[in-house]
């Protein structure tokens, strides 16, 4: 995903703070041999049993890379069929090119199918990939974060009642907001959620400047706040977790195989830990 570049302020440098063990998850793109939703809800089951604590999945309409997509929405369907324990979700979809009223429906369905186990990851994502102007969605990128802040507040408020039945999870679904560093203006509209996704992270000495500036945005906030990182599956996880990541999902690119995801499914979440 491509965010309009901002004029940034250096964020506040700070140390790492005690190690604590962040979750772990597989994260795949639902491309090429992993267009088969059978294919990925059997990963999950698989990543399930290893002890893995999420398994989440690329949303792309298209992709320059492949002509070879799963529809992510339908996919998790399956997982959720598949599994009965981990974290599922999409990464990251970008509301503005949804009907907000599906997508609540979608999303209401899907964490009660679950069992509240749902995360709604969102983001502003870039065109490169023609996921927008394609299809007459809105290309500017100003007018795409004017929307996604209208949606996520509209979204709030048809989990909130005026649909029913509600979300399985209480007061809402978690909503995960992408974030390209270092632009502080999706900091912000993260600070107002249940958690961040970082993307572009030169290191876990970034992710602590993230942290910080997160911490002074929500002072005063009550409640749980997830840092997400992501990185090429049998990456130590330890310096991230030091550096406050909450969520250290394994990533495989943008042409996975079913062979190398299932390996690193066998060795474990704590196989680099």
């Amino acid at each position: 995903m491509a965010l309009a570049r901002e004029e940034v302020k250096p964020l506040k440098r700070i140390g790492y703070r005690r190690r604590v063990a962040a979750r772990r998850a597989i994260f795949v793109a639902p491309f090429g041999e992993l267009a088969d939703a059978r294919r990925l809800a059997r990963l999950a089951e698989e990543a399930e049993a290893h002890g893995w604590d999420g398994f989440f999945v690329w949303d792309h309409l298209v992709y320059v890379a492949t002509r070879e997509l799963a529809d992510p929405w339908v996919a998790m369907a399956a997982i959720a069929c598949a599994t009965e324990r981990v974290r599922i979700g999409a990464l990251v979809t970008p509301t503005p090119r949804r009907r907000i009223q599906k997508l609540a429906r979608e999303t209401v369905t899907l964490d009660r199918l679950s069992g509240g186990r749902l995360v709604f990851g969102v983001g502003l994502r870039g065109d490169r990939h023609g996921d927008f102007e394609p299809f007459a969605d809105p290309g500017d990128p100003r007018e795409r974060a004017r929307r996604l802040d209208a949606d996520l507040e509209r979204l709030a408020e048809l989990w909130g009642g005026e649909f029913e039945p509600p979300p399985a999870q209480q007061p809402r679904i978690p909503v995960w907001v992408a974030a390209r560093w270092p632009n502080r203006r999706p900091m912000r509209r993260a600070a107002r959620w249940d958690g961040i996704f970082p993307i572009d992270l030169p290191g876990p000495e970034a992710l602590a400047e993230v942290v910080a500036a997160i911490g002074e945005l929500r002072a005063g906030a009550t409640g749980t706040f997830d840092f997400v990182v992501q990185s090429p599956a049998g990456t130590d996880p330890g310096p991230w977790e030091q550096a406050g990541a909450t969520w250290c999902l394994s990533s495989f690119g943008a042409a996975p195989t079913e062979a190398e995801v299932r390996e690193a499914i066998g060795a474990g979440p704590r196989a680099a830990g």
